[in-house]
């Protein structure tokens, strides 16, 4: 007797049978305007576009025609989110992102979009980006229209509950009475190619009452930058290299945990009541020109007792021979994990000494590839011809990251291996270089005993 067959076959589904929660979750994944344009495929789909939680109005993904001249797109660009906006019912978003090229006549179209995005969509987050990438600043022969920065009006934040701002290539108009109106919504703000005198960077900070999170790139500032904030926990400047005055900055955030400095230039360098940093970044150019700037920025260490955590590059070599270095008395007792980007000479060797020497506690420590432009700087024959020591009495584990298996790189190794006291393992990230191709093989791991020596994976031949 032949058994009944019990296959049940499944319908065929298609997009259009999933949830519109899943279908919206689709939708912002990508920008704003190929997101309307895939909800005009389907009736169902038509209202999906003005449920989305994100509105990314993204300037470089327009569609453009190569002979058509800069200002007729961008005012193409303009009529398009005019339009999304009005069509866009008022409802909460999370985020509002717009990337555009602007000039001075749009200003009331700017103003509008974010006086949409603040008060209509009640937007948590806010990112606004003139500046999208260089090659739109280069002027051609049909774009000769004045190109000026936009005036963010700071004042419309007030109104909203906006979180997160972030703004490139902008003016601040900040209102005279900033320090009493209180952003209290304002927790995390970065500002890109943003110019402000020192009495508008103070007032900017007053009128964040919670403000927790503030990133500085590529700004500029008249000779006394102060950062006081009693909310402030992360605080990060990079790229004043063109600060050509004698400019200061004075840092007094008590509960501030983490400090980035990446390719800056001020001239003096002031922290104050540091008690609560755990983590201290430090970046430069490797450049014999920018080393003072680095020293002055790196004794900061100083008036930060507390730090667990240092990221910085190893020109620790030239402390040995200045006269303006570390007290003897001084260490960093609470330093357990140390990023350094190094190479790995006599002279690299012998600054690593030197900062480990500095950290008795130490347990991990990263070593990344350091490019140097400038050759290193001679040091004393005692120093150079004195045998490499090693203090790290709790240094549990190493990784080298980018591992080119040099010779200076497997005396290194060695010297780990005699000297580490209690050092568990090293892990090796090796990569091989090949024209104008980089290879990253899997990590080799070197354990205390030989015989628990591990590779993951095939070794670089």
């Amino acid at each position: 007797m032949e058994q009944a067959s019990t296959e049940i076959k499944a319908p065929n589904q298609t997009l259009n049978d999933l949830p519109d929660e899943i279908l919206i979750q689709i939708l912002t994944l990508i920008p704003t305007l190929e997101a309307i344009h895939n909800s005009l495929v389907s009736r169902q789909w038509r209202s999906l576009w003005s449920r989305l939680p994100l509105l990314d109005f993204s300037y470089h993904l327009f569609p453009v025609n190569e002979s058509e001249p800069l200002p007729v797109t961008s005012h193409r660009f303009a009529e398009f989110v005019d339009r999304a906006l009005i069509l866009r019912p008022n409802s909460p978003i999370k985020t509002f992102r717009l990337s555009f090229i602007f000039y001075h006549y749009y200003t009331s179209h700017v103003d509008s979009w974010v006086r949409s995005a603040v008060t209509r969509f009640r937007a948590r987050e806010l990112d606004l980006d003139f500046f999208i990438d260089k090659e739109y600043h280069l002027r051609s022969e049909e774009d000769r229209a004045p190109r000026d920065k936009y005036d963010f009006p700071f004042s419309v934040l007030r109104n909203g509950c906006v979180e997160s701002l972030r703004l490139t290539r902008v003016d601040l108009a900040l209102p005279a009475s900033m320090a009493t109106v209180g952003m209290s919504s304002v927790r995390s703000i970065f500002l890109e190619d943003v110019d402000l005198t020192d009495q508008m960077w103070e007032r900017l900070i007053l009128g964040c009452p919670n403000l927790e999170d503030l990133e500085l790139q590529n700004g500029g500032v008249d000779q006394n930058l102060r950062i006081c904030s009693k909310s402030l926990k992360k605080l990060k400047f990079g790229y004043f290299y063109d600060c050509y005055y004698k400019n200061r900055v004075e840092i007094d955030c008590p509960n501030l945990v983490s400090l980035s400095f990446d390719c800056i230039s001020f001239t003096q360098f002031r922290l104050k009541n540091a008690s609560s940093l755990v983590e201290f970044h430090l970046n430069m150019v490797h450049l014999d020109k920018y080393y003072d700037w680095w020293s002055k920025a790196v004794k900061l260490l100083g008036s930060a007792p507390n730090v667990k955590c240092v990221n910085v590059q190893n020109w620790w070599f030239k402390l040995l021979t200045s006269k303006d270095s570390f007290p003897k008395t001084f260490t960093l007792h609470n330093l357990s994990l140390l990023e350094l980007r190094t190479g790995y000479t006599q002279y690299d060797l012998v600054g690593m000494a030197a900062v480990l020497e500095l950290c008795p506690n130490l347990e991990t420590m990263i070593l990344d590839y350091l490019h140097k432009i400038d050759v290193d700087e001679s040091l004393p024959e005692e120093i150079l011809n004195k045998p490499v020591r090693f203090n790290m009495p709790r240094l549990k584990q190493v990784k080298m990251l980018k591992f080119f298996g040099s010779e200076d790189e497997n005396n290194f190794v060695t010297l780990l291996k005699k000297q580490g006291v209690v050092l568990q393992k090293i892990t090796l990230f090796p990569i091989k270089v090949e024209g104008n191709s980089c290879h990253q093989y899997p990590p080799i791991v070197l354990r205390r005993n030989p015989r628990e020596c591990e590779v993951t994976g095939s070794s670089p031949p």
